[in-house]
């Protein structure tokens, strides 16, 4: 593992915070406010590659690693998390077709991505199975002229309000099976389909193929207000045994997998918003002044600063090494993304309380970035597995 990193990474990183610091930075407390999700930039975005990063090589040329894929989505979330989670949400629904996907369907339903600015939408999560995945109850049962139906709801969804791709986990044959598959419900379809805008924000999609697609209203968060997120509902849509990617039963290994690549891209997403929330506070602390000092004089306030520090230092660390683990697939990554996850999701929480708490009272004011920051961090522990259940995953591979 050589932390010297290579030009190509160097110019990725460069690029990346050039973006942030022109596009990003001046306008994110103002789009916040609004609630706007920001289409604009997530185009930009993908105009100088930052989207669809696990892409192979077959299908647009060439292929970026997992440790360059960390780098890019850490920068981008110096700007912004929920930014950067819509991006990364891409990924992770196309993870999935570029792990197991046969060649024609990665041409098929990546190839889109390469040619337009598309979203994509990760489709795992249920009401009633959050991180026990195995209780989901969305299924795909087949009919007598070979091909399936899917029917089933989603919730918490990055992204689907946007979306003109899904990537859906559903049981096989019945809600209570015990195999998993994994579909496509590619961009040809969607855009092909008669769209229906609701009053409330969710969409009617109505698939020529067969069956609807229903969105809900967004959904109003604490904080990655920039992330779209929404339920998503599947009633009679008919899938063809091409749009099943790999093998029908091994849906929960693929599911695995994935989040073994995007546990480390999560743990990026909290090295960014982590770092953020330290140079933002260290910027405050050196012009704020008390007691006729400046507040990053005074003892207390720089035992802080020094404890943030560490916790960034020592995300970023557990990062770089949780993705160089998946990146060789090592038989102990699962561990590393895990620990990865954790150490990043602490870090972020722990800089952005103590960011507001150096604040004083103007961090608990709304025009401070530093509030926007300690709302951003509380999902970071939370999605793509809460801290308990990457403990459970430690404990397991420990043992």
């Amino acid at each position: 593992m050589n932390f010297i990193l290579a030009e190509e990474q160097l110019m990725y990183v460069e690029t990346v915070q050039r973006f942030v610091r022109e596009k990003i930075l001046p306008q994110v407390l103002s789009l916040e406010a609004g609630h706007r999700f920001p289409r604009a930039l997530i185009e930009e975005a993908w105009g100088l590659g930052f989207l669809n990063l696990c892409i192979p090589r077959e299908v647009k040329d060439f292929e970026i690693d997992i440790i360059s894929t960390a780098l890019i989505v850490r920068e981008l979330s110096y700007g912004d998390t929920g930014i950067s989670t819509s991006a990364m949400c891409n990924d992770l629904a196309n993870a999935v077709i570029a792990q197991n996907g046969s060649d024609e369907q990665k041409r098929a339903f990546l190839g889109p991505f390469v040619e337009a600015p598309l979203i994509a939408s990760f489709c795992l999560t249920e009401p009633g199975a959050g991180s026990d995945n195995g209780a989901m109850t969305s299924f795909i049962r087949k009919r007598d002229d070979g091909k399936y139906v899917l029917n089933g709801d989603k919730c918490f969804i990055t992204n689907a309000s946007y979306a003109s791709q899904f990537t859906v986990f559903c049981k096989v044959g019945k809600p209570g099976g015990v195999m998993m598959a994994c579909v496509v419900i590619p961009a040809e379809s969607i855009l092909n389909a008669e769209i229906r805008p609701q009053a409330t924000g969710g969409r009617e999609i109505i698939l020529r193929e067969g069956g609807m697609i229903m969105t809900g209203k967004p959904e109003d968060k604490l904080g990655q207000r920039l992330s779209n997120t929404a339920t998503v509902t599947f009633e009679d849509v008919v899938i063809d045994e091409t749009q099943i990617i790999g093998n029908r039963r091994l849906g929960f290994k693929y599911a695995m997998d994935v989040l073994d690549y995007a546990r480390p891209m999560v743990a990026a997403i909290g090295v960014g918003l982590a770092r953020r929330a330290l140079d933002v506070t260290l910027e405050y602390t050196k012009e704020r002044k008390q007691f006729g000092e400046r507040i990053c004089d005074l003892p207390v306030a720089r035992d802080t600063l020094v404890a943030m520090w560490k916790k960034v230092e020592l995300a970023d660390l557990a990062l770089m090494k949780a993705a160089w683990k998946v990146q060789e697939k090592t038989e102990d990554r699962s561990l590393f993304a895990s620990l990865a996850k954790n150490t990043a999701a602490d870090a972020a929480l722990f800089c952005t309380t103590q960011g507001l708490h150096l604040h004083g009272g103007y961090g608990f004011m709304a025009e401070y970035e530093i509030s926007k920051l300690a709302r951003d961090a509380h999902i970071i522990d939370i999605y793509e597995g809460v801290r308990e259940v990457q403990d459970m995953i430690i404990g397991r591979e420990l043992v």
